[in-house]
């Protein structure tokens, strides 16, 4: 064919979304031929497949696909995220269909995207007119950051602007590819197949009720008593999905049907799924071409397109495809389950092969703007311009300067709090009351309290006893546990919280009762402490007796001889030191087999722990394994890289680099102000400094996290942008780095040069 389009694409490299052959299902089809399609007509550029697999299947997928992201695992749309930015792509293209991506209504595929730096291009094979609230909210997700949308129908184009009020400019139709093959005439191909002598009708897909089988089926006597040489080919394996639920019974009820109706001899069932080049031979073989879909919301059909593209005589019900496909007379629409319109249809077709033959020729030439070379040059001007652009997003202010240490500040935690408590979230700086409190960010706002000093001191006490007593109204006596969350309407979520909650409130209690500045709150959280503090035997998880080591560090700077607490330190510390042993391997030296969440703290427990034990050992453990975390959480380029949320799970590898969170910032301080409480080594004063670049805008954006004004901070650092959200965890988190990092200046200063140790 002669190239329309001799044009150098600006875009170098793609990462294509989709399911891909060998799985077996339209979208595979359709994703495995326009990779195909666009690297034929324009071989300079590179594309990568990123192949969604469905439950329980491993496939022996071809050399492009680049990686495989099993549909209900959340950690393979975080690795395949993370694979994308580093491979550099210009651009990603994702094909969407309901089903096909985990989550409600697909919602898994959002985690992906939110990930993912290069612009979006996406392709919508599906677009309902009545989503449901799941469907709207996932689809109007993806078309906020898509950056160019491509639909196949005008239809398509409506629907979007109906339906989720997207602006037509940004929509582009472009139809389905089609390979490029001669006009043939059907006797040439009919003897391979077995269907010499017969008036071949054919319908082709993955066999399930909507395709309206049933239609044809019953149109057929009359079809067969004026042609009793017609056979219908029912070409296409059953949808797994049916077969998972109820085998071939469709498939056994269609023959039944036929058998009652006398014309099993002019039905013949191919079950099998066949690939592109097999289909086409078949639809060459085909006289006319029927789709007798029982629903009008198909906004594409791929067999449809092929078999225009072959030059078929289609007769088909009036979805949205076909509507718009077979507008002009390139076809016959017969209304839905018509059984006497199929039948008229196809015997007038039958009757009249002059007729047969126009709409023969008038598919064929409709057909040729749908072949591969032409759609690909059209996905490649908007692929271009989505890759000339960078995501919509909203920016934070202009990087600050690098100042040393941003004074404490509590208008954002002032922002966030009520006379209940501090709520967890903020959409951008508003409280957001759907989600309520927590006692996790109530400790830590109890906590923050007692590091505030000067001015804000008499602020930061009336807080305090705020914040305290919404911990006390977290812990439930009878059942001798802490509560966590709490709606908006002061009614508890539950009766028992997590342990990690529970953890941190008995750290938030420890550290009042030994750094309150109000004698009464001291006396409360000593007691308190002593209600409460036997729960924390009864912690398995290492981050839940992190906390309550930290707790119990802090009570003995209170109660030098209080026994649970020194019980506490001396069992979880050896714990710790256990999970090391059993964890730790060549390049791995940590407490699991993978970094999650407030990590630095378990290094600072072992550390607080082994300083209030006179345990060398404890001490040496800990600054080994911050040590290793600081690598870790070291970038290529030099900044402090946060351990990211997409790291869970993962085991014993590197740790992806997004989404960032505040929390491990704040963390990291605090477990090197340990350190150098522990050794004295400037080291560690200049590593919490290190770390501290991060919320001024030392980080893999150069955009700050923090908010110079009221203190605030957002709640993460992604792939593109930064989180504008501004949440109770974030707010806490770079409030202690600023108080952490006043008193590490300040006990740096005041130690004398003689007692440092050496660099």
């Amino acid at each position: 064919m002669t190239r329309s389009d001799n044009r150098v694409p600006q875009t170098s490299k793609i990462a294509l979304i989709g399911n891909y052959l060998p799985r077996k299902c339209g979208i595979a089809t359709f994703t495995t031929d326009t990779r195909n399609g666009l690297i034929e007509r324009f071989p300079a550029v590179d594309v990568d497949v990123y192949a969604m697999e469905d439950l329980g299947e491993r496939r022996d997928y071809p050399p492009e696909v680049a990686g495989v992201i099993r549909q209900n695992e959340i950690s393979d749309y975080f690795a395949a995220a993370q694979q994308i930015n580093d491979s550099g792509a210009d651009v990603v293209w994702l094909q969407h269909e309901y089903g096909i991506f985990g989550g409600s209504a697909g919602g898994m595929i959002l985690q992906m995207l939110d990930r993912v730096a290069a612009p979006l291009v996406v392709t919508l094979h599906t677009i309902l007119s009545h989503p449901d609230a799941d469907q709207r909210r996932v689809m109007e997700a993806i078309l906020r950051r898509a950056s160019r949308i491509i639909v196949m129908t005008e239809k398509g184009r409506t629907l979007l602007e109906q339906v989720h009020g997207v602006n037509p400019s940004r929509v582009a139709v472009i139809p389905h590819g089609i390979p490029d093959r001669p006009l043939t005439d059907p006797e040439e191909y009919k003897a391979r197949f077995g269907f010499a002598g017969r008036k071949v009708l054919l319908t082709f897909g993955l066999l399930s009720p909507n395709k309206g089988i049933e239609t044809v089926i019953e149109a057929l006597p009359a079809v067969a008593e004026r042609h009793p040489d017609v056979l219908y080919v029912i070409l296409g394996a059953t949808h797994p999905h049916l077969v998972a639920n109820e085998g071939e019974s469709y498939r056994d009820r269609l023959a039944a049907r036929a058998a009652e109706l006398g014309v099993s001899e002019n039905v013949c069932f191919i079950n099998a799924f066949v690939e592109t080049g097999t289909l086409l031979d078949y639809l060459a073989a085909a006289d006319v071409y029927v789709t007798p879909y029982l629903n009008e919301a198909q906004i594409t059909s791929g067999t449809l397109s092929y078999a225009m593209g072959v030059g078929k005589p289609v007769i088909s019900t009036p979805y949205w495809h076909a509507a718009e496909l077979l507008a002009d007379d390139h076809g016959r629409l017969v209304p839905f389950g018509d059984t006497a319109g199929f039948a008229a249809a196809i015997t007038s077709l039958f009757d009249h092969p002059s007729l047969r033959e126009i709409l023969r020729s008038r598919a064929y030439a409709r057909g040729r703007t749908m072949i591969w070379p032409r759609v690909s040059e059209r996905v490649m001007v908007e692929l271009d311009h989505a890759a000339g652009e960078k995501p919509a997003q909203l920016r934070p202010f202009p990087p600050m300067e690098r100042e040393e240490v941003l004074p404490p500040n509590l208008a954002a935690v002032r922002r966030l709090s009520d006379g209940c408590g501090i709520l967890q979230h903020g959409l951008y700086r508003v409280p957001n009351r759907d989600h309520g409190y927590c006692v996790d960010d109530n400790a830590r706002a109890l906590i923050l309290m007692h590091q505030i000093s000067g001015e804000m001191a008499a602020e930061a006490d009336a807080l305090a006893t705020t914040y305290a007593s919404f911990v006390q109204y977290a812990w439930n006596g009878e059942t001798q546990r802490f509560r966590n969350f709490m709606g908006f309407d002061r009614l508890w979520c539950e009766e028992v919280g997590s342990e990690d909650s529970g953890g941190r409130a008995l750290w938030a209690i420890g550290v009042t009762a030994a750094q309150a500045r109000q004698l009464d709150l001291r006396i409360w959280a000593s007691s308190l402490y002593d209600q409460a503090a036997g729960m924390a035997l009864e912690l398995n998880y290492p981050r839940a007796r992190g906390f309550a080591m930290l707790g119990a560090a802090s009570m003995l700077a209170a109660h030098p001889d209080h026994e649970l607490s020194l019980r506490i330190l001396r069992e979880f510390g050896d714990y710790l030191r256990g999970l090391l042993v059993q964890n730790r391997r060549e390049g791995w030296y940590w407490f699991e087999d993978n970094l999650s969440y407030d990590n630095a703290r378990l290094p600072e427990a072992l550390l607080r722990a082994g300083m209030a034990l006179g345990s060398d050992g404890m001490i040496a453990d800990g600054l080994a394994t911050l040590e290793w975390l600081k690598e870790m959480q070291t970038a290529p380029a030099g900044h402090f890289r946060a351990v990211g949320t997409a790291s869970f799970g993962r085991t014993m590898r590197k740790p992806m680099p997004f989404d960032q969170q505040p929390l491990e910032a704040a963390a990291m301080i605090d477990a090197a102000s340990a350190a150098f409480e522990a050794t004295g080594e400037k080291r560690w004063v200049d590593e919490a400094a290190h770390v501290y670049a991060w919320y001024l805008g030392e980080n893999d954006l150069r955009l700050p996290i923090c908010t110079r004004d009221d203190g605030g901070c957002y709640d993460g650092l992604m792939p593109d942008r930064v989180n504008l959200n501004q949440g109770a965890e974030s707010v806490i988190s770079f409030q202690l780095a600023c108080c952490a990092m006043q008193r590490l200046k300040a006990g740096f200063r005041a130690v004398p040069a003689e007692r440092l140790a050496a660099e």
